[in-house]
């Protein structure tokens, strides 16, 4: 009993000793560094401003095309109403090359967006088709009938049939401009 009290007495000596050698060797080291630090500082104070460094916020945008057309003086007896209501006029007369790149671009832009929909509704499937229930009676009626992948077949097929239709529509377009003797370039 006597041995493990001295033994205790012998250990929290060794432990306040190791400490406080711990604290005296710290005690230069936080010295060094503060020193380092006021040293920095001064450095800092005395130091040349740095030069400014241009940025790409700090260059002007580069003017584009209809940034010239608007800064441009206007004509007399034209007026930016005036343009406006020639472009609408070029955008509805089939004789005007603005008419088929409009209706190209729109029917072009459903055509790529269907296809992108597409894309997501075969992934989903897919991943349907893989799908693990941990619950024991959802599996065993899913196995069953199968409605959540039989659904996201149908919106499959059926998104299949819009693309095949704008596919249609924009050979029809490509058809429709040549028989109307306008440039084949015009639907591209």
């Amino acid at each position: 009993m006597v041995t493990r009290t001295l033994l205790r007495f012998v250990l929290a000596a060794l432990l306040v000793a190791f400490a406080a050698v711990a604290a005296s060797a710290q005690d230069p080291a936080s010295d060094d560094v503060a020193a380092a630090a006021r040293k920095a500082r001064e450095q800092q104070k005395t130091a040349p401003k740095p030069k400014k460094v241009v940025t790409n916020d700090d260059i002007p945008p580069k003017s584009t095309d209809s940034d010239a057309k608007a800064a441009a003086p206007v004509e007399e007896g034209q007026d930016s109403a005036g343009q406006a209501n020639e472009a609408n006029k070029d955008e509805n007369d089939p004789k005007k090359e603005a008419y088929w790149h409009k209706k190209y671009k729109d029917t072009h832009d459903k055509l790529l967006q269907a296809e992108k929909d597409l894309d997501v509704l075969q992934r989903e499937l897919n991943t349907d088709q893989m799908q693990y229930y941990s619950d024991p009676q959802k599996a065993l009626v899913e196995q069953h009938n199968r409605t959540d992948i039989n659904e996201k077949t149908a919106k499959v097929d059926a998104k299949k049939k819009e693309v095949e239709s704008l596919k249609q529509q924009l050979s029809d377009l490509d058809d429709e401009c040549r028989k109307a003797g306008c440039d084949p370039g015009w639907v591209r």
